[in-house]
């Protein structure tokens, strides 16, 4: 009960968020066919191109608490958090965060996050926490210092940001920006789906992760 009641909470921030974000000026949304597209590496393609082909997928928010197989565990594609997005790019890059991030915990359960009751790692729900994210990258050394420089965030960042009400939030940066612009976009899903959109320095900044 105490899980769903979570949820729901979330749910209902998320959807906030993203009411709000629809309203917002046109600016911070992506029209695909004015982005100049930057080359990245050949590891690195993968990656953010999963990134770009959920904003065409995933059109769901859903933090349900759900069962997942493990290694490899997902939801149906059309359905996730801003979590999902990470994992999903991640492991087209060869990396299964839900995998990484429960031997991790398994390994130091105390080093994590003790926000929701847990006594020991669940690998149906650990990955799929943005407070879990950045303890897992920060703890594998690839956290990047935080700055305000667009030049300073690459294709494939991960970025993590405050909400404010306790609600975090995460997104990965892909290789698309405006062609008159500096910054590059992001991929993330804030209550709405899978977005393609310019809001790397919209909220405040509380992680900055290179992976790969």
């Amino acid at each position: 009960m105490k899980q769903t009641s979570r949820s729901l909470i979330i749910f209902l921030l998320a959807s906030a968020i993203a009411l709000a974000m629809a309203c917002a000026p046109k600016a911070m949304q992506a029209d695909h066919a004015s982005l100049v597209s930057a080359e990245v590496r050949a590891a690195l393609r993968p990656v953010v191109e999963s990134a770009l082909e959920q904003t065409g997928q995933t059109t769901v928010y859903d933090p349900a608490y759900i069962k997942l197989t493990y290694p490899g565990g997902d939801l149906p594609i059309e359905r996730g958090v801003c979590a999902d997005v990470i994992v999903r790019a991640f492991r087209k890059g060869g990396v299964d965060l839900q995998k990484e991030v429960h031997e991790d915990m398994g390994r130091d359960f105390a080093a994590y996050p003790n926000r929701w009751g847990l006594k020991a790692p669940d690998a149906n729900i650990d990955h799929r926490r943005v407070p879990n994210l950045m303890t897992y990258f920060k703890r594998h050394g690839k956290a990047l210092p935080i700055t305000e420089r667009a030049k300073d965030y690459e294709p494939g960042d991960v970025v993590a940001w405050d909400l404010g009400g306790g609600l975090t939030h995460i997104g990965i940066v892909v290789n698309r920006r405006a062609r008159d612009g500096e910054r590059y976009y992001v991929v993330h899903n804030i209550g709405a789906g899978a977005r393609l959109e310019d809001v790397l320095f919209t909220w405040r900044q509380i992680g900055h992760y290179r992976y790969f």
